[in-house]
């Protein structure tokens, strides 16, 4: 795998997919204390500009949630993990409804947190997760009950595989399909894929973009990985995106 000093050079005919925690901000012991930088910010407002706004957010997050992280920026995006989408025109699709299931895994998820202090539940709606950040000793037993609800709810609830967390969703698109659905529109059509992410959840994107003839580029280590290209920190590929960034908005004036 190449390192952020060979990471691909920027063409104007690039799409680009973002994941965000881990990727384009440092992921934090809850979610909820995180914060886009000002220069984030910037770099995401003049790529949108120049690659006529294809740029997308595909995250586990809610839409709602990227929404207030990056406000008042609004991209299309992607949210927990390609169940819900916002298009670049602003419509909207969703492909679950939050049921029993979910219910039941949050009651789970909160009985288990409760005796394992340390740990988190997210309730994001149609999804549940449990942070172990902080507390590493209880991830084999989180991963255990992860495991035994997606047992218990066959055909309604997956587990989703993360960094320090364990996740049920329905089963639905997942970051690939949702690359795919994004480029089958304007402004997306016709260009050339890149998508970066950080997590086991981004490798279906990355997948996606090498099957496309596209860029895919993982940030931080992996033992094993789709990605063609590395970024060894959400530092350096900060860097690269305002180098690219940079480099477009120069081209764009040129012309």
């Amino acid at each position: 795998m190449k390192t952020e000093s060979t990471l691909p050079e920027p063409a104007s005919g690039w799409a680009l997919f973002l994941d965000v925690d881990g990727t384009l901000i440092e992921i934090a012991d809850h979610p909820d204390a995180v914060r886009v930088e000002p220069r984030v910010q910037t770099i995401l407002t003049v790529l949108h500009r120049t690659l006529d706004g294809a740029i997308a957010l595909v995250s586990g997050r809610p839409i709602a949630a990227l929404d207030r992280l990056f406000a008042p920026l609004r991209l299309a995006a992607a949210g927990l993990h390609g169940l819900e989408r916002r298009d670049a025109a602003g419509g909207r699709h969703c492909t679950a409804v939050r049921g029993p299931a979910i219910e039941d895994a949050v009651a789970a998820l909160g009985a288990f947190a409760r005796s394992h202090p340390g740990t988190l539940v997210e309730d994001k709606g149609l999804t549940a997760a449990l942070h172990v950040r902080g507390a590493p000793d209880a991830a084999d037993a989180a991963q255990r009950l992860g495991a035994e609800l997606a047992r218990r709810h066959a055909g309604q609830l997956v587990l989703q595989p993360g960094k320090m967390v364990i996740e049920l969703r329905p089963p639905g698109p997942d970051k690939g399909a949702t690359v795919r659905a994004f480029l089958a529109e304007p402004p997306f059509a016709g260009r050339v894929p890149v998508f970066v992410g950080d997590d086991a959840t981004d490798e279906v994107g990355f997948a996606e973009a090498n099957r496309r003839g596209g860029h895919s580029v993982r940030v931080g280590r992996a033992a094993r990985t789709e990605a063609r290209w590395r970024a060894s920190t959400v530092a350096a590929l900060v860097a690269w995106l305002e180098r690219l960034a940079e480099r477009a908005d120069a081209c764009g004036n040129a012309q």
